[in-house]
């Protein structure tokens, strides 16, 4: 079974997948090792770990690359973020192709103008109603295997109204669309609305510190969430865990110690080494069967001098 049509199967299944958002082939394999269903490919991480902020400033090929990377170091579905669909529906069609191309299992399309911004951050615009429906319709004509996942995103609720996301998420799904993404709900009663009024399944982004209030995965569980998506929950711990290593380095001058963390043969292994080690020896001959195959070819030399 391919990752699209695994995440297919968990989305028909009951309960919620969580899906921590990665941005590198590290956040990614941590992921899987964690135990995690799925894995979403964050763009503000991508963003940030090209070293720019969440402004839709990256390229449709620079996602898509980063979306393949994650594909490959994880062996979970990955769910990857595709901003605008990078233009119009000719854009857009040509975005699902390269993702799908790339191993990727869903990816979601938003109704920003672009350039786009962080669905937590305002000034954002929105699309007509037409040229968003078009986009999904493309998205979803586009696809090859009809179990990738086609997520339509709104960002309506913080532009316009939560009447007006509920209209485009609905809309969207009836155009094709496969999953519902109503981003940034400003209270706990929207949040638990969403699933509700919403005629398919639904996406929540948990953000810290962003413009929905705080809540649990239990919670979402019980409103009715299909999948919830945590971007900024690795992006967090890494910058956090580098501003500590490399506070302590500036203020002691002592490099750590190497006691501390996972020892270089455990990184080596956490990352493949096992696997990669294993390709060193597997295609070469043993050595009884290089020695039986040098018998025989003396054998054959013998018989032919005799002739």
């Amino acid at each position: 079974m391919n990752q699209a049509s695994r995440l297919r199967a968990m989305i028909r299944a009951d309960g919620m997948i969580v899906a921590p958002g990665a941005f590198d082939g590290i956040t990614a394999r941590l992921t899987e090792q964690a135990g995690f269903q799925a894995v979403y490919m964050t763009g503000a991480g991508t963003s940030a770990s090209k070293g720019y902020p969440d402004f839709g400033l990256l390229t449709m090929s620079e996602m898509a690359d980063n979306a393949g990377l994650i594909a490959r170091a994880a062996r979970i579905p990955v769910i990857a973020d595709a901003d605008t669909g990078y233009g119009n529906e000719l854009n857009v069609t040509r975005t699902v192709q390269e993702y799908e191309m790339r191993g990727v299992a869903a990816l979601h399309i938003e109704d920003q103008v672009s350039p786009k911004r962080c669905g937590h951050l305002d000034g954002k615009e929105l699309v007509s109603r037409e040229d968003y429906l078009a986009k999904i319709r493309a998205a979803v004509a586009a696809r090859r295997n009809p179990d990738f996942t086609i997520i339509a995103r709104t960002d309506a609720r913080a532009v316009a109204s939560l009447d007006e996301a509920l209209w485009r998420a609905n809309a969207a799904l009836a155009a094709g669309a496969d999953m519902a993404f109503v981003e940034a709900a400003q209270t706990l009663e929207e949040i638990a609305l969403v699933p509700k009024a919403v005629r398919g399944p639904c996406l929540f982004n948990l953000v810290k510190g962003g413009k929905s209030p705080d809540v649990t995965l239990e919670q979402l569980r019980g409103f009715g969430y299909k999948l919830t998506i945590l971007p900024s929950l690795l992006l967090v711990a890494v910058v956090q865990a580098c501003d500590q290593a490399l506070g302590d380095l500036q203020r002691t001058g002592v490099a750590p110690s190497a006691e501390s963390g996972p020892k270089l043969q455990e990184r080596s292994r956490r990352f493949g080494a096992d696997e990669w080690n294993a390709l060193r020896t597997r295609f070469r001959e043993p050595p009884e069967a290089a020695a039986n195959l040098d018998t025989e070819h003396a054998g054959h030399e013998r018989e032919n001098t005799v002739r």
